[in-house]
């Protein structure tokens, strides 16, 4: 959908303006990026954000509170807990809604592969070369689910890392990677450097993809691949070295207030 040069300024103007005042430190208390924000370990924030991002459906309050569990059953020792194992005992118990302790298994499995092998997911990340792919987010994925799959006996788990790229938004490594590679000093951590900022994509849920079709962004009606490269492809005509910036527009606008009819002054 083309904005004309009018439609567009507003917009950018809007969005500039909502992504500066929910880009805020009162923004962490609430969002499960929290969890990240407590450690200095580069692995144990890469550990914390991949699951956090993992679960990280449905309502907030229960995200964080069983963000909060995963903790809890790590001993607050994600790394040690990853390289020492101590997971293989852990009873099949609920963690979120559809995810149990063995996708929790599954992911920690992974993690201690690639931790073994290359030190972070940082490091695995520019091993393979996830910078220098036209789609970073999809390429790193398809990368970990090769790792994943071998420690996991050949097997795959879509809970842990969505196994249909062709269409998948990728709204939960998005949001991860966001954390991970934005870095402003406000909300997000910046710790990696395998991707830059200007190559994230937008995560795109429910609520995101109803904002982009009010704020008329877009017209298509699926919250799909194609959807999120539409919407960051506007992002990035916005500013293009922090495209994704603008997720805290476009995630923040109505959460408390159920927005529907945006006004752009």
């Amino acid at each position: 959908m083309a904005l004309n040069a009018t439609d567009f300024e507003q917009l950018k103007s809007f969005l500039d303006r909502e992504a500066a005042r929910i880009n805020h430190p009162d923004f962490i208390y609430n969002d499960p990026v929290q969890y990240a924000r407590r450690y200095d370990r580069l692995q144990d924030i890469e550990v914390v954000a991949f699951l956090s991002a993992a679960i990280a459906w449905g309502k907030r309050k229960m995200i964080c509170d069983n963000c909060e569990k995963m903790l809890a059953i790590m001993e607050n020792n994600p790394y040690e807990y990853v390289m020492e194992g101590e997971y293989e005992r852990l009873p099949d118990i609920n963690i979120h809604r559809t995810f149990f302790a063995k996708n929790f298994k599954y992911m920690l499995r992974g993690f201690r592969s690639i931790f073994s092998r290359y030190g972070s997911l940082n490091d695995f990340a520019k091993s393979v070369g996830a910078g220098e792919s036209e789609t970073p987010s999809w390429y790193l994925v398809e990368q970990m689910q090769r790792v994943f799959s071998d420690a996991n006996g050949g097997e795959t788990d879509s809970q842990c890392l969505p196994t249909q790229l062709k269409n998948t938004a990728l709204k939960r490594i998005n949001m991860a990677l966001r954390w991970l590679v934005r870095n402003d000093g406000i909300v997000d951590l910046g710790v990696w450097d395998c991707i830059k900022p200007s190559q994230l994509y937008i995560p795109l849920d429910v609520h995101v993809g109803d904002t982009v079709r009010a704020l008329g962004m877009i017209e298509r009606k699926a919250n799909d691949r194609r959807t999120v490269m539409e919407v960051t492809d506007i992002l990035r005509q916005m500013r293009p070295e922090d495209p994704v910036i603008y997720d805290f527009a476009l995630f923040g606008i109505g959460i408390g207030d159920k927005y529907l009819g945006i006004k752009i002054e």
